[in-house]
């Protein structure tokens, strides 16, 4: 079946305020189903998942569906995901609580390509406990992370590997199935950081070859909540634990404080959405995300060629990045002009973007982009439309 957008953008009311929404790395536009279930989540379920009542069991039943429903989206066990308020503090989290693996002698392997929730908090037990960092560089003409690295950087001592799934400011995907492979033969763990690649790939646990792996509703229209996803289980009652109750068990051991069930009902409710983009799938949550992403995929690589086919029509604009693996989206550059200018001019003719040093990204600074005033991203969407892309293209060319 045709991938209909016009049934999608049905679906998410904020389509209407008369903006073109090119920034999903922000956080994709909200379904009015997902505003639905959080009101829901607020009007009927408790502060706690203990006890008798009967809000207090509804909210249980809230938390053991948003865990099944994380680990559909990732091809993972329920038992094994951990929820919370924001991925990048469970991130922080998971590196407490893995600090006592990482002191003197041992190795750490960060990305360059990787966003800064699944850098800063490594970087800092490694400072802390004496680790040795080492880096994964990109190439500069096709931002590519290059995995004949893994083989030289993940040595005997390595015992933590941090990677993006896909980059949200450049769009390139590395193979992390090499780095995984390297890291397990030395009795090493993969951290993988999915948030650029939801909702855009399909996201297998086991393929990845990844042992924990993060992902944030924002990334595909659900409220803020952020889950870590185990593959096994088990570990969880291996490694010390952050919660404040000291007998927690399982995924609770690194769930810090209270959980918003209004949330994590919303959270469900958004990866239904990503389940039904296609009214042709069928089958389990999990069978129906593959149909619908793979409709989703077939609809958006058409789409993303018009895209770069526009930006390479444009004289004074520079795109970062070629990479052959990737995910719909793109940074650029527009020559004479700073990014925030440019940002600025293209919400003056009401089209949102991303722009700036996006919070002081290290592949921009070392691919030296934001020393000369930043770049400009955009990316693709569910609801986004070839009529979106073309208006994006007369208003670059109108600076």
């Amino acid at each position: 079946m045709t991938y209909d957008v016009a049934r999608v953008r049905g679906l998410i009311p904020s389509l209407g305020d008369g903006w073109i929404h090119l920034d999903p790395q922000a956080g994709m536009q909200v379904p009015d189903a997902v505003f639905r279930a959080v009101s829901t989540g607020f009007r009927t379920s408790s502060f706690s998942h203990t006890g008798q009542h009967s809000a207090s069991q509804r909210s249980a039943g809230i938390l053991e569906r948003a865990r099944q429903a994380v680990a559909d989206l990732v091809g993972g066990d329920p038992a094994g995901v951990v929820l919370g308020p924001d991925r990048a503090l469970l991130l922080a989290w998971l590196a407490e609580s893995l600090s006592s693996r990482l002191g003197l002698g041992t190795g750490i392997v960060l990305s360059r390509l990787d966003d800064e929730a699944n850098v800063a908090p490594w970087l800092r037990i490694a400072n802390r406990y004496g680790a040795h960092v080492r880096w994964a560089e990109v190439e500069i003409e096709t931002c590519e992370l290059p995995a004949w690295q893994f083989e030289e950087l993940i040595g005997p001592t390595a015992r933590l590997v941090a990677l993006t799934a896909a980059s949200p400011i450049v769009g390139s995907a590395p193979d992390v199935r090499v780095a995984a492979d390297r890291v397990h033969e030395v009795g090493g763990l993969l951290v993988v950081d999915a948030i650029g690649a939801a909702p855009y790939a399909h996201i297998d646990i086991d393929e990845l070859g990844a042992d924990i792996i993060a992902v944030s509703g924002t990334s595909w229209g659900g409220p803020q909540v952020g889950a870590l996803a185990f593959r096994d289980p088990a570990f969880l009652d291996r490694i010390p634990a952050m919660s404040l109750n000291p007998y927690a068990k399982g995924a609770e051991r690194l769930e810090v404080g209270g959980h918003q069930y209004s949330m994590l009902a919303g959270l469900t409710t958004s990866i239904d959405y990503l389940a039904g983009l296609d009214e042709a799938a069928t089958g389990t949550r999990r069978e129906r995300l593959e149909t619908s992403i793979s409709s989703l995929q077939a609809y958006q690589d058409d789409l993303f060629e018009h895209l770069m086919a526009t930006l390479g029509d444009l004289p004074k604009v520079t795109v970062i990045g070629r990479a052959s693996t990737r995910i719909p989206t793109v940074s650029f550059t527009v020559a004479g002009t700073q990014s925030e200018k440019v940002a600025a001019k293209l919400a003056d003719h009401r089209i949102g973007t991303l722009s700036g040093s996006h919070g002081g990204s290290r592949l921009l600074d070392a691919l030296g982009v934001n020393d000369e005033g930043g770049a400009v991203t955009v990316g693709l969407a569910p609801y986004t439309t070839k009529y979106e892309i073309d208006q994006l293209g007369r208003a670059l060319s109108s600076l």
